[in-house]
């Protein structure tokens, strides 16, 4: 009885071990997983290929000089010392006039042209004059008077001065400042370039001007002469009429 019992039991645990998960059930979950581990894998690696709905970023962007830390600000235009300005028009009385570039130029071709028609008028009537004592005659004297020996002297008139402005000379204008400094130190730095110039102290619209001037010049041949060796020096200078 006690062999029976014994083969009973050990029949009984092989059917328990055997009612077990095969192993071809753990194989198939095994794939499953393994599958839906590979799907989020590149479900993943997709992604980035996605377009982005935002602006895209651009590297080579910089940060403005403001947002830099430890960066000033620049100073603003208006905090900057300002230089002395060349005033010119504001500082004309109401009896001044500004002479044009063109009536300067045109007046000194003017001058030119009536230098060189005195200097052809001069030497036709030196020429006529020589030309005259080389063939003069002498008259006959009246009976029983001696004869007079005469010379003719052609008399030549000088040279005819060049035409100048009916209302005076003219004037250079270079400068004029409110403070008198200031227009000495233009004045002195035009006397190391060669030019001779004079400060005035006018009153204009209620306030005081230190008028920096060159002249006056008798013709505007000298005037326009003037002007252009201002130029080159890099100075800029108005014409004015003297006595308007």
């Amino acid at each position: 009885m006690a062999a029976r019992n014994t083969k009973g039991r050990g029949k009984q645990a092989v059917r328990n071990k055997s009612g077990g998960m095969p192993g071809w059930g753990w194989a198939i979950i095994g794939i499953l997983a393994g599958a839906v581990l590979m799907a989020v894998v590149l479900k993943g690696s997709f992604l980035p290929l996605q377009r982005p709905n935002g602006p895209a970023p651009n590297p080579q962007a910089t940060a403005q000089k403001a947002s830099d830390p430890g960066v000033a600000e620049s100073a603003p235009e208006a905090d900057k010392p300002k230089k002395p300005t060349y005033d010119f028009y504001s500082v004309l009385s109401e009896k001044e006039v500004r002479i044009p570039d063109a009536e300067i130029s045109a007046q000194a071709q003017a001058e030119a042209k009536a230098r060189q028609q005195a200097a052809a008028q001069q030497q036709a009537q030196q020429k006529a004059a020589a030309a005259a004592q080389q063939t003069g005659t002498t008259p006959p004297a009246p009976a029983n008077l001696p004869a007079v020996k005469t010379e003719t002297v052609a008399a030549v008139p000088a040279a005819a001065p060049p035409p100048t402005s009916a209302s005076g000379g003219y004037l250079l204008q270079v400068g004029a400042f409110p403070s008198a400094g200031d227009a000495e130190s233009l004045k002195a730095k035009l006397a190391l370039q060669g030019f001779v110039a004079n400060v005035q102290t006018v009153k204009v619209g209620g306030q005081n001007y230190n008028r920096v001037r060159l002249g006056p010049f008798k013709s505007a041949t000298e005037l326009e002469s003037t002007k252009q060796r201002l130029q080159q020096a890099g100075i800029n200078a108005i014409a004015l009429k003297e006595g308007s």
